[in-house]
């Protein structure tokens, strides 16, 4: 725009109006450019650092309208030196001028509104964008005073300290691959690269607490394995009582739990042994894991252990006092009953819930003969509670009809 500015100060002894004319001309063009220049710059540093913003398109307006002005100047301007060189006169050049002046000054009187009215966020957003390459000169700094601190430790082997500085590597390749001119890239690419600094900072800090650490877990779930093979002991006895008490369909889905409860076992004492080796070789970190996936297979353990005894207990309880059982349901569904009538919802649910009545007399029944299956009973009836339970949830969430 301002590169065609040839000609300005000619003078012309044929057009004496164009000497007079040239610096009223050049003075508004070079203004509007100038303001134009510094919002144009705001605008660009406001994409790069807030695009959500979309500054460019408010901006849209008022720059077509400078891009106008500056193209009627120019050519008014390479009329001038023809008219100027030739000798030719400039029909209407004078007027032609004033409105050219005038057109300029409305021009920058449009930039100086768009900015007025954006300021604070077009100078925040220049403020950033110039400090986004001092930003990603220090975190580079930083970032490579770390790496070298995790290169040099003794730690530096440790899985967490490897996947830190792996990571670090990987934030600074993709900063430095950022174009300068691309603030917004430029700045995620050092964010990122401050966490990953952080990261692995905190992995060097953490790593002289991981060998204590280790010898604690170890030696935690080395009493919790001697307590669960202590517990699994009860789990035969309580399945042959199961087998000889009730009827073998009570425990049919139990069968195989002992030997669950022994793979689990095994699995745990050799995570535990795998954990010691990996201490001893410094390797604190891999003896961590190793102890948490042995925690975990204690937890199998004892989940196959428990639903044995847990299912004998059960079992004897319900035998003990069979109705026991069904009159907690028959109190869940009178409660469900009362909650359709208080709201008003017996039209749509009562005969729904009615139905549980009948469903829970004929589970009742089946309580005959010498070994009855006493587990089917207790299946059967929660399903009921829980059916009843869904019910009252969705009669909860309606309103219920309008009382007059």
């Amino acid at each position: 725009m301002a590169g065609r500015r040839r000609g300005w100060f000619r003078s012309s002894g044929h057009n004496e109006w164009i000497q007079q004319a040239r610096p009223a001309l050049t003075a508004a063009f070079l203004d509007m450019d100038r303001r134009q220049s510094a919002a144009e710059a705001a605008v660009h540093a406001a994409e790069q650092v807030f695009p959500d913003r979309r500054m460019s398109a408010h901006w849209e307006t008022v720059r077509s309208r400078c891009y106008d002005a500056a193209g009627a100047y120019l050519a008014f301007n390479d009329e001038l030196d023809t008219a100027d060189r030739d000798g030719a006169p400039v029909q209407q050049g004078q007027a032609r001028a004033d409105a050219l002046v005038r057109q300029l000054n409305a021009a920058a009187v449009a930039v100086d509104e768009f900015y007025g009215g954006n300021q604070a966020q077009l100078e925040r957003a220049l403020a950033v964008y110039r400090t986004v390459p001092q930003l990603a000169e220090q975190v580079k700094i930083t970032a490579a005073g770390v790496r070298r601190q995790a290169a040099e430790s003794e730690y530096a082997g440790y899985p967490s300290v490897r996947r830190a500085a792996t990571a670090l590597d990987e934030a600074m390749i993709t900063l430095e691959a950022a174009g300068p001119e691309a603030a917004a890239t430029v700045r995620a690419a050092a964010n990122r690269l401050e966490a990953a600094t952080k990261e692995l900072t905190e992995a060097l800090a953490q790593a002289p607490s991981r060998e204590q650490a280790a010898t604690t877990a170890i030696s935690s779930a080395s009493t919790r394995l001697a307590a669960v093979r202590t517990r699994a002991e009860r789990l035969v006895p309580a399945f042959s009582t199961l087998l000889r008490e009730f009827n073998a369909a009570s425990s049919a889905d139990l069968a195989n739990n002992g030997r669950e409860s022994q793979r689990a076992i095994d699995a745990a004492d050799a995570d535990l042994v795998q954990a010691r080796v990996a201490l001893a070789k410094n390797n604190p970190e891999s003896a961590l894991d190793l102890t948490t996936s042995a925690r975990g297979s204690l937890t199998e353990a004892e989940q196959q252990v428990d639903a044995v005894t847990k299912r004998l207990t059960t079992l004897r309880e319900v035998r003990d006092n069979p109705q026991e059982k069904a009159k907690a349901v028959r109190f869940r569904l009178r409660d469900a009953q009362m909650l359709a009538v208080g709201r008003g919802l017996t039209a749509e649910w009562g005969s729904v819930l009615d139905a549980q009545v009948d469903r829970i007399d004929r589970i009742a029944e089946t309580l005959s003969g010498r070994h009855p299956d006493y587990w089917a009973y207790v299946t059967q009836l929660d399903s009921v509670t829980e059916f009843i339970a869904g019910v009252v949830d969705r009669m909860r969430k309606q309103a219920g009809p309008r009382r007059e």
